[in-house]
């Protein structure tokens, strides 16, 4: 039987080293050897200039965060949990995004920087609720002030100034992040490199870009014209530049004019908001 065993395997020899003559490049594997594992065949190559893009626009690891969110946000949209997960931030959370929303850093993308990896709609509902009646009660002692000592004028509350403030801040900080977030997404069906953020997302930026009006709404007290424009144009372009560094990066692979006309779009009614809060 040893012999048999023996008699195979010089078999099995002679067959390997009649391949090897018939076909010299044929290659043999050695249990010796380690076996080298072929990178990933799927990861692109980086342009040159792209890899700032793509940290800007938030593309890395973005599966990865949106699969994250998808779990968190399993549950039914009729349920208390689902909604839940809207508030769940803690205080640094939020603290760390009113900073960044005040403090913009050009080149840093708040979306990716703040929010991307937990969109909250704690911050933004409570950031515009205190605006409101920041807005309501400045605007009565402005109004207080500049009246002083005028022996015909009498002080009377001016309620409607609530209900004012709260439809136009609440519809602006909805209704316009809507229509932007439809319009991304229709952009990105048109342009492939466009990239829409989520909805939270952009309620998100534009909740957390109104914090700077609410001190600035305590200063508009002061009963001085020019301090007050001065105010609210500093304050203008300090929320605008959150807003143009978070969406100028989305939009700016697209055609040159309608990435323009987006932007400005953004401004102005920042702008048309900033002067109707004033």
């Amino acid at each position: 039987m040893i012999t048999c065993l023996v008699m195979y395997l010089f078999a099995e020899f002679d067959d390997a080293a009649n391949l090897l003559a018939a076909n010299p490049d044929a290659t043999t594997i050695s249990i010796d050897e380690p076996v080298e594992i072929p990178k990933n065949q799927h990861s692109r190559l980086q342009e040159p200039g792209r890899e700032e893009d793509d940290e800007l626009l938030g593309t890395d690891d973005s599966d990865k965060t949106e699969l994250l969110a998808g779990q968190k946000k399993s549950a039914p949209f009729w349920t208390f949990d689902y909604y839940q997960t809207f508030f769940d931030v803690d205080t640094y959370q939020v603290l760390d995004r009113i900073k960044g929303s005040v403090f913009p850093v050009p080149g840093k993308n708040f979306v990716r920087l703040y929010i991307r990896s937990n969109p909250d709609l704690y911050g933004p509902f409570w950031i515009c609720a205190t605006l409101v009646f920041t807005i309501a009660v400045s605007g009565n002692l402005s109004n207080f002030f500049i009246h002083l000592g005028k022996p015909t004028y009498h002080y009377v509350p001016e309620f409607r100034k609530v209900s004012i403030a709260a439809t136009t801040i609440y519809a602006y900080a909805w209704l316009v992040p809507l229509a932007l977030w439809g319009f991304l997404m229709w952009r990105n069906s048109k342009v492939m490199n466009i990239v829409s953020y989520s909805f939270l997302e952009i309620v998100c930026v534009y909740g957390y870009s109104l914090f700077i009006y609410i001190p600035t709404a305590v200063l508009w007290i002061i009963p001085q014209n020019v301090v007050r424009w001065v105010l609210v144009v500093f304050s203008l372009c300090l929320s605008g530049s959150v807003l143009v560094m978070t969406f100028w990066p989305a939009v700016r692979d697209d055609n040159r004019r309608v990435a323009v006309a987006t932007v400005a779009a953004i401004l102005l009614l920042h702008a048309l908001l900033a002067v109707g809060c004033l």
